[in-house]
């Protein structure tokens, strides 16, 4: 039997059982790993999973794999190496490879040894692909990348919702938004649109692009895995290299480096920005959301897209996602809606019916004139800085965690005039505190727990509240500019514990009236 050719390999051959038999490894055992496991194992294939992990903290993820038949290489003491031997195929998630520091030494090791020995030709050294590349590879329908520093996850968001409003084409959302989507492809055909976040863990390693490609902006963020800015700004770059020519890019002409990729090839282009629309593109005019004449893809029947009169969509102020940076990722998304030629009014209808989403500036509760505000996934300085300027004050900020390498500097001064206090968590807190009252931010105080830092920002936020007219409404804001590793599994599990904080502050409240009620 030939060896695998992932190059060759189509949805129809393994469909067919061209990856029956096959032993085939798995590299992790997050949301990916999981997703490529069952995957590749309900393909047919051989599955051998590796992680290096204990044993006792992969037990959910374990549990994920069912009845399957699955062996499982777990534990410090497993050679990654030994996993693959033999094997035709090595799948992995985003975050394993040779490439990033961030990857286990010695695995890291161990996969530079297998890339050097694919590049010298090594009959025995089996393909190596990554979740989101073996779904590029295989999928059938048209794709959305969307990929920026800040601002992915609701432009995602966003462009899936407004796609969904086509009753003729049927929408798929994932990727790095938290739902691996290899093992969707069964169900996906041509007629179906899929909307994919990328982020830069998977664009590295991608051989095939997008139908279109998305771009929100391009700052500052993950340091510690690319070492420089340049570096940084390399990988974002590889989704806008990649592009179907016959698709498009939608660039946000308001960040220079992502505008710039406006000069990378023939693909057309649908550029944005929250000001009048350049021809072709897509603006703002006088408080309406309008288009200027964009193209439809040659997929959904080319022409000009349709529109309201005057290019009109919809006014900027039905968008119930909160902040100026969220009419601009609305901007991306209404963009992709009118290249898959989705009518005018359902673009409306399912722009002004999106509310957000989870961890990203999303509204928990409002207690007693305290608005929560989770922004979990506000990891990165300038999506702190917009969370901060979404809301009016009073604010109190919750931030840190494992700090990123970021230069935090511009966020310390708008946390000083914009933030009336924060409250300051895990191993950045120190120097986040100490950053923030050198910018003039007097009001800071750390604490230990989430639970605790939620229920100290709560009385700061009421006892604001005492000196201001009634009606008022204070914020306590999680943005955190710092990763979650220190002191959660991820931005997600920090979100939660946030939510659950919040309903303990709700239970206390109501306790409290119930009390003062009896004592009257």
């Amino acid at each position: 039997m030939p060896a695998i050719n992932l190059d060759a390999l189509t949805l129809d051959d393994v469909r067919g059982g061209a990856l029956a038999g096959r032993p085939v490894t798995v590299l992790g055992l997050a949301r990916s790993g999981v997703a490529l496991a069952r995957f590749l194992h309900d393909a047919g294939a051989s599955v051998t999973v590796y992680d290096g992990a204990p044993a006792d903290r992969l037990e959910r993820a374990i549990g994920l794999l069912g009845a399957r038949d699955v062996a499982l290489r777990i534990g410090p003491d497993v050679d990654p190496a030994s996993t693959w031997a033999g094997a035709e195929l090595v799948a992995t998630s985003p975050s394993i490879t040779h490439d990033f520091p961030t990857t286990e030494p010695r695995l890291r090791a161990q996969l530079q040894a297998l890339v050097d020995a694919r590049a010298a030709g090594d009959p025995d050294a089996p393909e190596l692909v990554t979740e989101a590349d073996l779904f590029l590879r295989l999928c059938p329908a048209p794709t959305i990348g969307v990929t920026g520093t800040k601002g992915k996850t609701t432009t995602s968001s966003l462009a899936h919702a407004i796609l969904a409003a086509d009753p003729l084409h049927p929408a798929a959302l994932g990727g790095n938004i938290g739902t691996p989507l290899v093992e969707r492809l069964p169900e996906l055909t041509p007629d179906h649109r899929v909307v994919i976040e990328l982020s830069e863990l998977q664009l590295p390693k991608l051989s095939r692009g997008t139908t279109v490609a998305v771009y929100t902006n391009v700052t500052s963020d993950h340091l510690d895995r690319h070492g420089t800015l340049e570096a940084y700004r390399r990988v974002k770059r590889r989704l806008a290299e990649l592009v179907d020519p016959d698709g498009a890019l939608v660039l946000n002409l308001a960040d220079p480096v992502v505008a710039a990729y406006a000069g990378l090839g023939t693909t057309p282009l649908v550029l944005y920005r929250n000001d009048p629309p350049v021809p072709g593109g897509v603006g703002v005019v006088d408080g309406w959301i309008v288009a200027a004449g964009v193209e439809r893809l040659p997929l959904a029947g080319g022409g000009t897209a349709q529109t309201g009169a005057g290019g009109a969509i919809m006014p900027v102020e039905e968008l119930a996602i909160p902040g100026a940076h969220n009419v601009s990722n609305a901007l991306a998304a209404i963009s992709v809606g009118l290249l898959f030629g989705v009518a005018p009014d359902a673009i409306r209808r399912a722009a002004r019916a999106f509310a957000g989403v989870e961890h990203r500036l999303q509204t928990v509760a409002v207690l007693d004139g305290v608005r929560f505000v989770n922004d979990s996934q506000g990891t990165q300085p300038d999506a702190v800085i917009a969370a901060l300027r979404a809301f009016p004050a009073p604010v109190v900020l919750i931030a840190g965690g494992r700090d990123k390498g970021n230069d935090l500097r511009d966020l310390a001064a708008v946390a000083a005039t914009h933030a009336h206090a924060a409250v300051l968590i895990g191993e950045s807190g120190p120097m986040l505190e100490s950053l923030f009252n050198a910018a003039g931010l007097a009001r800071t105080t750390r604490a230990a727990t989430l639970d605790e830092a939620v229920a100290t920002a709560a009385r700061l936020a009421r006892a604001r509240l005492r000196d201001l007219p009634p009606g008022t409404t204070a914020t306590v804001l999680l943005s955190p500019a710092a990763a979650s590793f220190d002191m959660f599994e991820d931005y997600a599990a920090r979100g939660r514990a946030f939510i659950d904080a919040v309903g303990r502050v709700a239970s206390a409240s109501r306790a409290a009236s119930a009390g003062e009620g009896r004592d009257q």
